[in-house]
């Protein structure tokens, strides 16, 4: 069967009509998300459940694929339909599903404290498949506990393969990593650093070199050498540039 737009909108998060209550928590909610989007490097943009589309995208063209923000915002999840690769886009409908139904199982107060996040590949218009990774945060709820709205944020994966779903809540350190193989949801700690990983890691981001670190710490060069070989295991990333890009994903400094 030949997917279609539709088949990314759970039932189960069907918002067929919004409460006077509803509509008055979205008073100029996007003027501090431009803001925000102007001051990062990812792409951001609102996906609006109602109307099922984009109601915003940033104008950062990691996720543009050639296109400007008003024709991404314009084609919706037909975008998707163009830019992400056949087993990929069976991936994201298969996470959609995933994440709704886990969603629904939560207490009602609770749910605006979850996030997702996932890997995907867009295809550019130059043929060439980025791995990107997207996190999905729902902003505004119906008063029955729908998401209304939600905010994505897109960044550069270190992943080598699409997936990697993850679901985060706030305050917690526990993580839901979804076992495809299983079929089930399993819970893992989230991964702590020493403070001297902390350390290298907002050294490292500044472009300090071992040597730059080592001055910086009053270690030897071989002590920061140490470290980094301890925190890329924990990590399971071969680089320092892996390490940042994971720790700043999954807020770890």
């Amino acid at each position: 069967m030949a997917k279609q737009i539709d088949d990314f909108f759970s039932m189960k998060n069907t918002v067929r009509s919004l409460s006077e209550s509803d509509k008055g928590k979205t008073m100029d909610y996007l003027a501090p998300i431009k803001a925000f989007a102007r001051t990062t490097y990812k792409s951001i943009y609102i996906i609006d459940y109602q109307v099922k589309g984009f109601e915003y995208v940033s104008a950062n063209p990691l996720f543009l694929c050639g296109h400007t923000p008003e024709e991404v915002q314009q084609m919706g999840y037909g975008f998707y339909f163009k830019y992400v690769p056949e087993t990929d886009l069976d991936l994201l409908l298969r996470i959609n599903t995933l994440g709704f139904d886990l969603y629904e199982k939560q207490p009602l107060e609770e749910r605006l404290l979850y996030s997702i996040t996932y890997d995907f590949r867009l295809r550019n218009q130059e043929g060439k498949d980025l791995m990107i990774n997207q996190k999905l945060t729902p902003l505004f709820l119906t008063e029955t506990g729908q998401v209304w709205k939600a905010l994505c944020v897109i960044s550069l994966s270190n992943e080598q393969h699409a997936g990697n779903v993850k679901v985060h809540k706030q305050g917690t350190d526990e993580v839901m990593l979804y076992d495809f193989d299983a079929e089930c949801w399993r819970v893992q700690e989230k991964i702590k650093l020493s403070e001297r990983e902390q350390e290298i890691l907002q050294y490292s981001s500044r472009g300090f070199s071992i040597k730059e670190i080592a001055e910086a710490l009053f270690v030897s060069p071989d002590t920061v050498k140490f470290h980094r070989r301890k925190m890329f295991e924990k990590l399971e990333v071969a680089n320092i540039s892996e390490a940042l890009s994971y720790a700043t994903h999954n807020k770890l400094i």
